[in-house]
This record gives structure tokens, sequence and C-alpha cells, in this order.
């Protein structure tokens, strides 16, 4: 039987205007001429979500040049992953999207065992645990992302609904991996423990409350005349211009193209679970706001599917040249002994070779690429982080609006300066 795969959450005929039609410096913008000001947004600003500054250029209210300036988080991780083993690094992927640090820690791990040449020896218990963890992080980072975003144009109720529910990911994540947020669970060739008794019905009956809140926050925002009027045809981005700018994850899919790398290069266990993408067919703020509404739904779908066919078997790979050997056998046999100090001391033998790996984050398409020239320790890493990609667009998108607009679009862009400034 064939899948249903993609969710058109919105008629094109809805559309009442393209960027296109409103180019800088045209028509609308000359009626009546003036000084222009520039103003500085950020970057201590609560609506920029993080240490973005916004150069903006104005026309009385009316933006006519944004220019991003990002680099005031930079903190060198891709440097300092040179002078690190490849486990080591693993706490750093925390603080990228430090809204979900569960689905970087996937991400990385799954890079490396690729250079290793053992992403396919990864038992299914595993998979599937990574697979819940992703999509815990998803569901968790657009609770977040919409209930900021919705306060950020005045509705505040919104902000605590999806916080309480953030909430209890959290407590199913300190159950998990022994931190509520940066969790340093994933290690190359597994992770660091098994699910705990009563986690996974923990787990369903917070799938089963989630869904209640995001029918009330859909309730409270996607027919309200407040919500629509801000962001319905505000912050328009067509489907070229998202192309073309390298966008990815819900801000692609919500101007209408299919790409979600969980169905275009399937990893882990994806390829065996049914889930279908979203898609907006405007690429204003609204549709960005209901292609991750739908995201949450299709996250908790693959959360139940997970946990009716999680496996038994072990979480990590049986190859103690990878893998820390179990305590018990590194305390009474010599073998497992030098392994764990080698592990330990030196890090994974990773072989010659460059290779990249691209996962379905939140906020997009996080990669990694590594250069190895042997050893424990990478020559090069580079973050192909989503949020900095994303961010390219604002130049273009926002000629034309209104001052009032600009915390609209950065809410439905739903960036994180962490990665970004990586």
């Amino acid at each position: 039987m064939e899948r249903q795969e993609i969710i058109v959450i919105r008629e094109p005929a809805a559309r009442a205007a393209d960027a296109s039609d409103h180019p800088p410096g045209g028509e609308e913008l000359s009626v009546l001429q003036g000084d222009s000001m520039v103003l500085n947004m950020g970057p201590s600003h609560p609506a920029t979500h993080g240490v973005l500054r916004l150069v903006l250029e104005l026309d009385g209210e009316i933006i006519t040049r944004v220019t991003p300036e990002i680099g005031y988080l930079h903190r060198g991780d891709e440097k300092i992953a040179e002078n690190m083993t490849y486990t080591q690094f693993i706490p750093y992927t925390d603080r990228l999207d430090y809204l979900a640090p569960l689905a970087n820690n996937v991400a990385y791990a799954l890079a490396v065992e690729k250079l290793l040449g053992i992403d396919r020896q990864l038992p299914l218990r595993c998979q599937f645990i990574r697979v819940i963890c992703c999509e815990l992080a998803r569901v968790s980072s657009h609770l977040l992302g919409l209930g900021s975003y919705a306060m950020d144009v005045g509705a505040m109720t919104v902000f605590l609904h999806t916080f309480t529910e953030r909430e209890k990911i959290h407590n199913l994540c300190e159950a998990l991996t022994g931190a509520r947020f940066t969790t340093s669970y994933t290690r190359i060739g597994g992770v660091s423990r098994d699910i705990p008794p009563g986690w996974t019905d923990q787990c369903r009956q917070f799938c089963r409350e989630v869904l209640i809140t995001i029918g009330e926050v859909d309730q409270m925002l996607t027919r309200n005349r407040i919500w629509v009027d801000r962001t319905r045809d505000v912050g328009v981005i067509t489907r070229e211009a998202a192309i073309d700018h390298g966008l990815t994850g819900p801000n692609l899919r919500g101007s209408g193209v299919n790409y979600d790398v969980r169905k275009a290069h399937p990893y882990l266990v994806y390829d065996q679970l049914d889930f279908e993408v979203p898609l907006g067919s405007v690429g204003d703020c609204y549709d960005r706001y209901l292609v991750r509404m739908e995201e949450m739904r299709q996250s908790v779908s693959l959360l139940h599917q997970c946990l009716d066919r999680l496996p038994e078997g072990p979480v990590s790979v049986g190859d103690g040249k990878t893998v820390l050997p179990a305590k018990d056998k590194v305390l009474t046999r010599m073998e497992e002994l030098i392994h764990h100090f080698l592990l330990v001391t030196q890090g994974v033998n990773a072989p010659p070779g460059e290779v990249y790996f691209g996962a379905e984050n939140p906020k997009g398409e996080l990669g990694f690429y590594i250069n190895s020239r042997g050893g424990g320790t990478p020559y090069r890493l580079k973050i192909r982080a989503p949020s900095f990609a994303n961010l390219s667009i604002l130049p273009q998108m926002m000629p034309g609006l209104m001052l009032s607009d600009v915390v609209a679009v950065l809410g439905s862009i739903d960036f994180v300066m962490g990665e970004c400034d990586r």
C-alpha cells in the first residue's frame, strides 16, 4: 500500500502577496520620501532570541534594508574539536542548538560512526532509542519556539502551555540521561546507558498529554484574528529564494519544498517508520507556524511507533576498541583494561578520510564534515548549522515590511545563536 508522505497544510489560493511584489525601493516605498534612520535591534534584545544584532534602515516605519550581524557568541567549537578526541567533543555538541541537545549528539555520533565504518553495525535497540531521542528533541524545540514566538506577538498564555509540556520532556531526559538540559547521552557506537524501568510508560503518557496541549494551542492561535493578522502574508519566502539561500527544515518546507533528510536520505530506522511531511504553500510566517504544529503531531506518532516496536538487545556495538568495555571486565581482564586505557587517553583509532553526515534537526539539516588523517582526533571538523543558513534570508525578505513585523519574522524563522556562532 502506498504511503502518503506529504501534508499540504494550506491552499495556495490563500496567497495574497509575494516578496517579489514589494521590491526594495519600489513605488510603495517612494510615495513619502524622507530621511532614513538606522536602528540597532540587538544584540541584547528579547525578540532577537539570542545575541543577534540587526542593523535596520528605516523610512518611517518601513524597513528598506536589513544587515544581520553575528559573531557575538563565537566560541570556536570547530577549532576546539581538533584538540579533543571524538568522544570528548560530544558535550560541545550539546551547546550548538542547545534547545535540542539529544538530536545534536545523535547527528555528531552518526558522522563519526560513518568515518569509522560502523554506522551499519549499530544494534537495533540503539537505533530506536536514538530516534526516540531525536523526536523528543524536536517536540521540545518546537514547543519552546512556538511559545516564545507567540509571546513575541502578544500571546502570553501559549507560552505557559508549551513550557508546561517542555518541562515534562526535561523530566524524561533526566530519567534517561541523568541531565535535564546538556545531556551528552550518545556515545560513539551507541548510547551511554539503556532505558530505565518504567520510562517507556512515562513517555507514552507524555505523548497523550502533549497532543491535548497542541490541540489547545491550535484553538487559541490558528484562527485568532490578531495572530492571523500578524503572521499571514508577512515575511514571505518564495520557493526559489528558500532553495537559493540554502534554507532547510520547517523554513524550507513552509515554502512548499518537499525536502526532509529523514525521507531523502534515511538514517537509523526512519525508513521503517510511517510519517508524513507537512508542507506550506505561501511561505509566510503563518505557514511556518502551521508546519511546526503538524511536525509535533508527526513526532508524537513516531514516538508511539518506536515505543511499540522497541526491541530487546544491546545498546552499543560489541567492539571493545570503539566502546568502553564493561567495568567488571576492565577490573578483571588485561585485554579490556588495555582497550579502556587506549580509548580514554587516545580515543578511537579512526582511519584517514573525509565524511559528511547530515541529520534532520528541529531547526533544519545539521551536518558534520570530518577530515581525518588517522588517530583519535579529527584533523578538521566543520559544522553545517541550519540556523546560520536560515538567517541568510533576512536581507531579502524583510525590506518592505513594517518595523513591528520584525519580531514576527524572527519568531517564525526559529533560529538559535548557539549553533549560528559556533
